[in-house]
């Protein structure tokens, strides 16, 4: 899969990698408590990407909490449920039996829905559904339940506020708009469709504005979240970071910002 960061600089420079995962791993298992890391941002900032190399890389489970709420959106659009319609939408998600496999797979109702959800008219969908309360609400059980017993990596916008604010590490992961504009852009291209980088950046300010002034969990760094910010770092990079974070807080040493 192609990365939506910039190319590392040190990538082919003969520079030794130092893999700081097995020590990590061995941290992990010796806690007694599961180990919950929260990576929280606005669309574009390279939330996903991060997120699964992180928890391979650890041996968690990777949760996408905005794929739960595609899969209701997927739902209300072959229903045809009016997205305005908030009652009914909070129906639906009560009602949905939705799995995220460890292979990545999405289910819903027992289908698998993974290409599916991935379609431009669900991923809209989604930032409106994801707006309701109700579907907020009745969601987020679900959310706290698939990390009842698995030390988790999980992604969202409101993980650290809502979902988990007891996690013990909380990331806000965020970019410069035209950088965000960019990783939807190569987003975008991975699945066959093309958008200028213009049109997309639109599409995200608005998005943010709708994420950040709902009433129901909005987008905000939690107060006691590290912030890192990807801009114009390659994924190696962030990730190196968040694994050093990940091991002052699990080792009980003192996590620094960046």
């Amino acid at each position: 899969m192609r990365s939506i960061y910039r190319s590392s600089p040190f990538m082919g420079s003969g520079r030794p990698q130092v893999d700081p995962c097995h020590t990590l791993r061995r941290i992990v298992r010796m806690s007694e408590k599961r180990v919950i890391i929260a990576i929280d941002g606005p669309a574009g900032a390279g939330k996903s990407t991060l997120a699964k190399r992180v928890a391979e890389k650890l041996g968690f489970l990777y949760i996408n909490t905005g794929a739960i709420y595609r899969a209701v959106a997927l739902w209300a659009l072959r229903l045809g449920v009016q997205l305005s319609d908030m009652h009914r939408l909070e129906q639906l998600a009560k009602e949905s039996k939705i799995e995220l496999r460890p292979d990545g797979r999405v289910f819903l109702n027992g289908e698998d829905v993974t290409e599916a959800i991935r379609e431009l008219r669900v991923s809209e969908a989604a930032s409106k559904v994801s707006a309701v309360p109700g579907v907020r609400r009745a969601l987020l059980a679900l959310q706290r339940g698939m990390a009842e017993k698995n030390n988790v990596v999980m992604e969202g916008r409101d993980i650290g506020t809502v979902v988990f604010p007891e996690a013990q590490l909380k990331i806000f992961l965020d970019a410069d708009p035209a950088e965000r504009a960019r990783r939807r852009a190569l987003e975008l291209l991975e699945d066959g469709r093309h958008s200028d980088e213009q049109t997309i950046a639109s599409d995200l300010s608005r998005r943010d504005e709708r994420d950040r002034r709902r009433k129901e969990a909005p987008l905000v760094q939690a107060p006691d979240a590290e912030l890192v910010d990807t801009t114009g770092r390659s994924l190696e990079e962030v990730e190196e970071i968040v694994l050093g974070l990940v091991r002052a807080r699990t080792s009980n040493g003192k996590a620094a910002a960046y």
